[in-house]
């Protein structure tokens, strides 16, 4: 178990998030069109931008800010993961213009206790604590981030330094 913050409150998270040199455990989330998008479907250095909701600020920045910022980056996919229904994640995405990164939804699956998280306790639980995690071509951890403040945005310095 994980302790991170909401609004500087201590919340806990089902487990812990996949540590540098681990590789990363395939998961099944679902894709803005419904169908199914697996961690082993996507090829290259990947992002996952993981936070509680798309309907948040800082969650809907760091979207917008590591697809302004990774998309000039080739070879790099950019996978937000929420909660959030594929419908709220397609809206946003289409609205922003945002069109070279992947939204996937937990709403089926078991990605939350899998990466280890999934809240547990305080305001937003069953939601996903802030994190950033870089794999590599191989889907090995490069990079791994609990964001300490859940009202905070990632590192994104640190994260896409990782995929250069």
């Amino acid at each position: 178990m994980a302790q991170t913050k909401f609004k500087g409150s201590a919340v806990h998270t089902v487990g812990e998030l996949p540590q540098v040199g681990a590789t990363a455990p395939d998961f099944a989330l679902v894709k803005t069109d419904l169908s199914e998008g697996r961690l082993s479907s996507y090829s290259g250095k990947k992002v996952l931008n993981i936070f509680p909701s798309v309907d948040t600020g800082v969650c809907a920045k760091s979207v917008r800010t590591f697809h302004e910022r990774a998309e000039k980056l080739p070879g790099v996919t950019v996978l937000n993961i929420s909660a959030d229904l594929p419908f709220a994640h397609g809206r946003f995405c289409g609205a922003e213009g945002i069109e070279n990164a992947e939204s996937l939804s937990t709403f089926r699956g078991d990605f939350g206790e899998k990466y280890g998280v999934k809240l547990v306790d305080g305001p937003l639980a069953g939601l996903l604590a802030r994190a950033v995690l870089v794999l590599d071509e191989q889907n090995k951890v490069v990079h791994a981030e609990l964001v300490p403040e859940i009202a905070q945005e990632p590192d994104y310095d640190a994260a896409l330094a990782k995929v250069k």
